[in-house]
């Protein structure tokens, strides 16, 4: 990391505590709640892919890419039918992009993430050896990634212990809680940190998502299904109009 991005990061976080800081407690309840009530539910896309290809990294890093804004069957069939054409960056780069959109397809805006996933690739071969890249700054640098992305990358593949993914659903539940207060899941990100206990950062994204696929919709939620209902403020929540 450097110097300025150091920088920023503190003054992110800084600005986070200021804004709020939930009791650790609080925070600690609802997390052992939903791990108690995840096994029952299926898992997101990405998490099965991590589990079927015994966390590859390359695999985790281009099935988050396809996976922003974009279901997680959809993603999983993609996946799925792109990885037994090419399992490496080597052998994808050997695709040509209109294959690879039509591998890809239909995940929303397949045939940028076709770009994407080329133009990636050929950097992880000039530039990292063929290797996926285990820093913040290195996984941001390649085409298609951003934060989200990376973080997930360096929790599956890597297991960092000092990353938060925030998509939207980790996004709109921990506003939903309480735990944060922003606008964008960028801000979010960085409020987690301030906002949660490091032993949480890991298993955020896992928990959330799959407890806002299934449970905290983010259109009339099922508050009535919800086993953290009595933790949750329900800020934002839309109430279900009867005729």
């Amino acid at each position: 990391m450097t110097k300025r991005a150091a920088r920023a990061e503190r003054a992110a976080l800084k600005t986070a505590r200021n804004v709020f800081t939930p009791a650790p407690q609080k925070v600690a309840r609802v997390m052992r709640m939903l791990a108690r009530a995840l096994p029952s539910l299926e898992l997101p896309a990405v998490e099965k892919i991590s589990n079927e290809q015994a966390e590859d990294p390359f695999h985790i890093l281009i099935a988050t890419l396809l996976s922003a804004r974009t279901q997680d069957a959809t993603t999983l069939a993609a996946s799925t039918r792109l990885f037994k054409v090419a399992r490496t960056p080597r052998t994808m780069v050997k695709l040509s992009v209109k294959e690879i959109e039509r591998l890809i397809y239909p995940v929303s805006f397949y045939r940028n993430k076709a770009q994407h996933v080329h133009d990636c690739c050929s950097m992880l071969l000039t530039r990292f050896g063929g290797k996926v890249p285990a820093t913040m700054e290195e996984l941001t640098s390649l085409p298609g990634v951003g934060r989200k992305t990376a973080n997930l990358t360096l929790i599956l593949a890597f297991r960092s212990r000092r990353s938060i993914c925030v998509d939207t659903h980790v996004h709109r539940i921990s506003n939903r809680l309480g735990w944060v207060s922003t606008r964008l899941p960028d801000e979010t990100e960085q409020a987690l940190y301030a906002a949660t206990e490091r032993r949480w950062w890991p298993s955020i994204n896992l928990y959330l998502v799959t407890w806002g696929q299934n449970v905290c919709r983010p259109v009339y939620p099922r508050c009535g299904d919800c086993v953290i209902a009595r933790e949750c403020p329900r800020i934002g929540v839309q109430e279900r109009r009867t005729a």
